[in-house]
């Protein structure tokens, strides 16, 4: 028992850890409250990663330290369980839009990070594939059932998720069922790190706390665009299904504008080789409105074929100041679509153009993995949620 002191009142150990867990939740909160009403930062004690040079000599101090101390440090521990030629541990392929995937699932494995020792690790990689699960035709209500699973096997197996009720576990899926497969498992989708491709909130993601992974079509059908702004003379282009209502409108205001290209449906192969990826060479912005799916592969296109992109969904918010790269709207913004294009100025659109070529590298993905490259990025960024409770 501790020594009693006068007029102080004795609290048991179990009362101080609420108490201690409810004093972490509450500040947690509140700066995560405060970041989404501050503006970007622009001290040298922010996180944001100043796009004006593309050796990283400009990057934010505190961005630096906690990026070589991330390289330094992070360990991640992957679960040996399952059988690699079913639904775990490898990639079912590094190619095609959910190439994501499965360059971390390969990257993880080539970096630094990856311990084998689970004592020494920060987190831990739950390796089962959703992607591997719809190659082999698997119906949706048994995605869940072999997740849920696989989970329920971890827990019962090794103490590690019962320590942080998972908050200290994540995994990864790019493809769009895998957000229907992890969806009717709650414990993993509120309580571990969520790292999925273009997030949109109505499947459950949470700022906070889950990673937006972004979609990048690999290998790119053409090079990287980047100093070539006397070629973009389409104002704006935008190619897809019309199906969500921020596209509808956007086809019905502007598919007969003659600034800016806006087609009603995908454009067929029929018409020529590789139209669709030349038409991001010729355009200044490329717009980006959120579809009926959390997988997109357009915003990484915008920025491999040097096209601004107008976007929505943030990856890498926590360490990129996507403002000097690109133009984020607001849906509603979708009637002033061309008045607002035309009013940015052209020194401005310079900028935004030679920002973007700089930060081209952070969504490239690389095996073995590089420097800055889009698995290093979303390293950090599970670097900065690494911090939990431990029971």
């Amino acid at each position: 028992m501790p020594a009693k002191v006068s007029n102080v009142i004795s609290i048991s150990p179990l009362y101080s850890l609420l108490i201690l867990a409810s004093l972490t939740l509450i500040a947690f909160t509140f700066l995560t409250y405060t970041s989404f009403l501050s503006p970007p930062p622009t001290s040298p004690s922010s996180k944001v990663v100043d796009t004006g040079d593309s050796d990283g000599s400009s990057y934010s101090e505190v961005f630096k330290l906690n990026y070589e101390a991330m390289e330094r440090d992070f360990k991640v521990y992957i679960y040996p369980d399952g059988d690699p030629n079913t639904f775990y541990q490898t990639p079912r392929k590094i190619t095609g839009k959910y190439a994501s995937e499965g360059y971390f699932f390969q990257n993880i494995r080539e970096s630094r990070f990856h311990t084998k020792d689970p004592e020494a690790a920060h987190m831990f990689f739950i390796p089962i594939s959703c992607h591997k699960m719809r190659g082999r035709g698997t119906s949706y209500e048994n995605m869940t059932v072999i997740v849920q699973n696989y989970l329920q096997s971890l827990i019962d197996k090794y103490p590690y998720w019962n320590r942080t009720l998972g908050a200290d576990h994540f995994f990864v899926t790019c493809h769009d069922v895998g957000a229907r497969a992890t969806e009717g498992n709650p414990y993993l989708v509120k309580n571990s790190i969520r790292v999925v491709c273009s997030p949109s909130y109505n499947v459950s993601f949470i700022p906070h706390k889950d990673v937006a992974l972004p979609q990048v079509l690999q290998p790119f059908a053409l090079p990287a665009g980047g100093n070539d702004i006397k070629n973009r003379t389409t104002l704006g282009f935008w190619a897809g299904h019309r199906n969500s209502k921020i596209r509808v409108v956007l086809a019905r205001v502007w598919e007969n504008d003659t600034e800016l290209d806006i087609h009603n449906n995908r454009i067929s192969r029929a018409t020529g080789h590789l139209v669709y990826q030349n038409k991001f060479y010729r355009t200044k912005f490329c717009i980006c409105p959120g579809g009926s799916q959390v997988n997109s592969a357009r915003i990484t296109d915008s920025i491999h074929y040097g096209c601004v992109p107008d976007y929505y969904d943030l990856p890498f918010s926590d360490i990129l100041n996507w403002r000097k790269f690109a133009v984020v709207l607001r849906e509603r913004d979708v009637y002033q679509l061309k008045d607002i294009l035309k009013a940015i100025p052209d020194m401005e659109f310079v900028a935004l153009h030679n920002n973007l070529v700089k930060i081209q590298k952070h969504f490239q993905w690389n095996t073995p993995p590089i420097r800055h490259d889009a698995f290093h990025m979303v390293m950090y960024e599970l670097w900065l949620r690494r911090h939990v409770i431990r029971y």
